[in-house]
């Protein structure tokens, strides 16, 4: 199963560019179909008040459940109760399977850690060539499994990128998404140092292309098992091991409510 890590959806509320304008699925829907990339994981558009967002992303994934998957957007300076009700929202009450978080609204905080722990999900942080601060976060929250778009940079930081592909060697709970990347040779070095299993196809549609950014994971010329892994299996690897501590958690609470002996 070929699965998109990166895709944004629905209405922004600005208009200083498309990442907060407007982000239409029918065309990007088309261009998967013709990839054979089958489903999608999808969060808002950048904006001021991502709880708008996030119930537009819902109504999308409630049209196409078996394609799309949905992220909770998340922005690191909303007081934690608000982060919470989000994630009580949609996470647990409508199966959104992880956090995105964009440090042009804030940098990650502990209170997003924290949280993406306790509900046991991923975080898609795109860092904005910020690669250093990894060595804080992910440490401090071994528990909680990080996916870093763009292999660090949309910018085109290669200084970024190539400090990035360090730390998926060191680190087991830092992943990278495929998204943009233009120099090819650094997915190459990425997926040789870290290993396909630390490597998720992501495309940024809609507006990107998903057939071009999946075209750049076919031409590294990988053998099955590993364009498997990065097209879609180790995205569900992630999403696996949430559903696991999910079950861990409710026989932890069922075991803590149950009748002393």
């Amino acid at each position: 199963m070929l699965i998109d890590c990166h895709c944004h959806a629905g209405p922004g509320d600005g208009l200083t560019g498309p990442w907060d304008t407007r982000a239409d699925l029918g065309a990007y829907l088309r261009r998967c179909r013709s990839a054979g990339i089958d489903r999608s994981v999808v969060f808002a558009a950048l904006q001021r008040d991502y709880r708008a967002g996030n119930a537009a992303v819902a109504r999308l994934v409630a049209l196409d459940p078996q394609r799309l998957i949905g992220f909770v957007f998340l922005d690191a300076r909303m007081p934690r109760e608000a982060m919470r009700e989000q994630l009580e929202r949609y996470v647990g009450g409508q199966g959104f399977a992880g956090i995105k978080l964009h440090r042009h609204d804030a940098p990650i905080s502990r209170a997003v850690c924290e949280l993406a722990a306790e509900f046991g999900v991923p975080v898609l942080y795109d860092l904005a060539g910020e690669v250093a601060t990894l060595e804080l976060f992910a440490p401090e929250y071994r528990e909680v499994d990080f996916i870093i778009p763009h292999l660090g940079s949309f910018a085109d930081d290669w200084k970024a990128q190539l400090t990035l592909i360090d730390h998926l060697q060191r680190h087991p709970n830092v992943f990278a998404d495929t998204a943009g990347v233009r120099r090819f040779d650094l997915l190459v070095e990425a997926v040789r140092r870290a290993g396909p299993e630390k490597i998720l196809f992501g495309s940024d549609g809609p507006w990107l292309h998903p057939a071009v950014e999946l075209a750049k994971i076919r031409a590294i010329g990988l053998p099955d098992r590993d364009f498997a892994l990065i097209g879609g299996g180790n995205l569900m690897r992630l999403l696996s091991r949430r559903a696991g501590r999910a079950r861990s958690r409710s026989a932890a609470a069922g075991a803590s409510a149950a009748p002393g002996r």
